[in-house]
């Protein structure tokens, strides 16, 4: 995955649509469209494998309507160029982090020290517990 390649994809092939937004805002609630629809096709994304594509189509099924398209609400500020910005970071934090690749994890043996150093703290606790109790006087 090409992050630059990646980010310039997004904000070339992201469409937005603008509609009223709830919340504060006072009076020009009624009046600004502030909140952000951002649409973008996962086809046309570029910066991805075909694997990885395949990926965030999986992940995200969810988001994804019928057209393809990864679907994104924004309404958190009073002010559309904030929300539309915050759209395209979070589009872009969702299909990165779709897109990522676990590494298998490899099974390890515990070394010979951190072995020993497990019975030794084993044999300290053994010897403190059979030296509790009553004592005979």
């Amino acid at each position: 995955m090409n992050r630059k390649e990646l980010h310039e994809s997004i904000i070339s092939h992201t469409v937005m649509t603008f509609a009223r937004s709830g919340g504060s805002g006072g009076q020009n609630v009624n009046k600004v469209n502030t909140k952000v629809h951002a649409f973008i096709n996962i086809e046309e994304i570029d910066g991805l494998t075909d694997a990885e594509k395949t990926l965030v189509k999986k992940r995200l099924s969810n988001s994804i309507n019928n057209d393809g398209q990864l679907c994104i609400d924004v309404q958190d500020e009073r002010f559309q160029g904030k929300n539309r910005e915050t759209a395209l970071i979070r589009l872009e934090a969702k299909i990165a982090g779709a897109a990522h690749i676990t590494k298998k994890r490899r099974t390890t043996k515990p070394t010979k020290a951190s072995r020993e150093r497990r019975l030794k703290v084993k044999k300290l606790r053994s010897d403190i517990k059979k030296h509790r109790g009553t004592i005979s006087y």
